[in-house]
């Protein structure tokens, strides 16, 4: 999996995003060389050995053959950047679509952390009405224990 960590952004593989712009990928690759200022560090990385084994594995390739670099990864931002220097409709329109796909994922993590922070704060105080109603409950059913008069041996009284 990619460290979205190393920038605290998600971020696609060039070879997916070539597939999704119906590019190969050595033209798109040309076409970043050629705008190399378009594309900081921040935009576009490359990925490092721990990140491509893991990915390596998830996808199933052969160790053998194909590839001699690490594969580069596109942030949102490098994404809409390649919009801008593809001049095909699909780049366009797959542009448009990927980044709409990304808002979507930002508004959904957004959603869930406010979600996740009402169900801790609710979480809570219930916990400590459930306590109450727990002790009154455990009371109710625990049936009391009768005085009895103790058995066996009483010494005189004095």
């Amino acid at each position: 999996m990619l460290n979205p960590d190393k920038f605290d952004k998600k971020s696609l593989i060039k070879d997916d995003l070539a597939a999704l712009y119906e590019v190969e990928t050595k033209n798109l690759n040309l076409s970043v060389k050629r705008n190399l200022a378009r594309f900081p560090k921040d935009f576009m990385f490359q990925i490092t050995n721990e990140e491509w084994e893991s990915l390596r594995l998830q996808i199933a390739t052969s160790k053998r053959g194909g590839r001699r670099y690490l594969p580069y990864a596109c942030t949102e931002q490098g994404v809409a950047m390649l919009s801008a220097i593809l001049n095909s409709q699909n780049a366009i329109d797959v542009s448009l679509s990927i980044i709409r796909t990304f808002v979507l994922l930002r508004q959904y993590v957004l959603d869930y952390k406010a979600l996740k922070e009402q169900i801790i704060k609710l979480e809570k105080e219930m916990n400590h009405k459930f306590k109450d109603i727990y002790e009154a409950l455990i009371f109710l059913i625990s049936p009391p224990i009768p005085k009895r008069k103790p058995i066996g041996y009483k010494p005189k009284k004095k």
